[in-house]
């Protein structure tokens, strides 16, 4: 298990669906799997010829565009660290998040995102822009508090695996992502499980989710799923009320995750575009997926529960590290190849977080007696940047990966 990695999943989507589409963007541009292997080469090639080295901290400011997928990965596979940062962040953020991951490299789009620009700047931290050229498919760089989540390839590697067994990912479905990338949601459960699936992604046309264009993007995109956040599914309910599309996606599954989606909302998705919903437990820590509720076909779905551990053990435990039994409630704890072995320059949180050999999660709640986990709400607040929940910084190598306000090491 140490040897698994994110670069070698990857490697192998390339070699066994090198001709299936891996990424496209509003039909302006399909990358199959092989082709997105070769780019993304390239990118790390250009990397390294910018002096990067192994265990360097890059960290890049996109919207949700094919160069940001491009540069993450390339970042990976030259073995640095990746650090994503949310592009709406202010100056002064910026600046923090840049001198508290010590990055060495800062790369954005062809449009600079000014705040990022001005306090790379005022650091001295090197900074460049990444485009894609559509017709040559070859990328260009050109110049022009919170507590870390350290997350190795294997926990990142690990996660995807789970996500891509509950959900039953292969080269066959296809996805749009209408979450920032920046954020573990979008990145893992989005678009790295469906790589590694072999399975295609497709990115909006406006680089960001939009009501209007939603539905259009997955009809053209044959899209099999989606995942989203509670208030973007309430959102695509309220358009389908008001305006709704001559026709929809047949689709496997919808997925809901990050906060508690209201059983009257599931009913009326199920309703609306007749694919069960699927409501998972997930946070940084654990490298995103924690719990989910499984495909039809694999299990009961029970309304009020997130379903039961995938990939890693789940208990409930007392102050006293007692295991609490069915229907009790107490905090939710896991352990697992997908959980980050401590907090960055965090004595103090690690010792709260880490008792009994258990990570502890701060959630509240209890396993019924078929085993499916029931939320009821928090002993401690969750890592807050900015209303998501962390920053995150991937490093490449099996060492660590960094999650600032949050912030994701690959």
């Amino acid at each position: 298990m140490e040897s698994l990695t994110l670069t070698a999943l990857l490697n192998k989507s390339a070699k066994d669906f090198p001709n299936r589409r891996a990424v496209s963007l509003s039909g302006r541009l399909d990358l199959t799997h092989a082709q997105l292997q070769q780019i993304v080469d390239h990118a790390a090639s250009l990397l390294i010829s910018a002096g990067i080295h192994p265990g360097d901290v890059v960290a890049l400011t996109f919207p949700n565009t094919i160069e940001f997928v491009v540069m993450f990965l390339a970042v990976i596979r030259c073995r640095a660290t990746a650090a994503p940062l949310n592009q709406a962040y202010t100056a002064e953020e910026f600046e923090f998040y840049l001198s508290d991951s010590e990055s060495k490299l800062l790369i954005m789009p062809q449009e600079p995102i000014l705040p990022a620009l001005t306090a790379a700047s005022k650091l001295k931290i090197p900074h460049v822009t990444s485009t894609l050229d559509f017709q040559s498919k070859i990328v260009t760089l050109s110049t022009d508090r919170p507590k870390g989540v350290p997350l190795t390839q294997l926990n990142l590697a690990s996660s995807v695996l789970n996500i891509k067994s509950i959900y039953k990912l292969t080269e066959s479905d296809s996805t749009v992502l209408v979450l920032p990338l920046f954020h573990v949601h979008g990145l893992l459960a989005g678009l790295l499980s469906s790589l590694v699936a072999g399975a295609a992604v497709a990115l909006p046309a406006a680089r960001r989710f939009s009501a209007s264009t939603f539905w259009k993007d997955m009809v053209s995109d044959n899209a099999t799923w989606y995942t989203a956040v509670p208030t973007i599914h309430q959102i695509i309910l309220d358009r389908h009320v008001s305006k709704p599309e001559p026709a929809y996606p047949k689709l496997r599954f919808i997925r809901s995750c990050s906060a508690s989606l209201a059983p009257v909302i599931m009913e009326r998705l199920e309703e609306a575009f007749g694919a069960p919903v699927l409501e998972a437990y997930a946070m940084t820590e654990a490298a995103h997926l924690m719990a989910s509720n499984p495909l039809p076909e694999d299990g009961p779905h029970k309304p009020g529960s997130v379903g039961r551990p995938i990939g890693q053990e789940m208990t409930i435990l007392n102050g006293n590290g007692v295991v609490q039994p069915v229907g009790i409630s107490d905090e939710v704890c896991i352990r697992g190849p997908n959980v980050t072995k401590g907090y960055k320059n965090n004595p103090e949180g690690n010792k709260a977080a880490f008792q009994f050999g258990w990570f502890h999660t701060g959630g509240v709640g209890f396993l019924d007696e078929d085993g499916l986990l029931h939320l009821v709400g928090r002993i401690k607040e969750p890592i807050n940047g900015g209303g998501l929940s962390a920053v995150i910084n991937i490093s490449s190598s099996l060492q660590a990966i960094c999650a600032f306000t949050f912030k994701l090491c690959v």
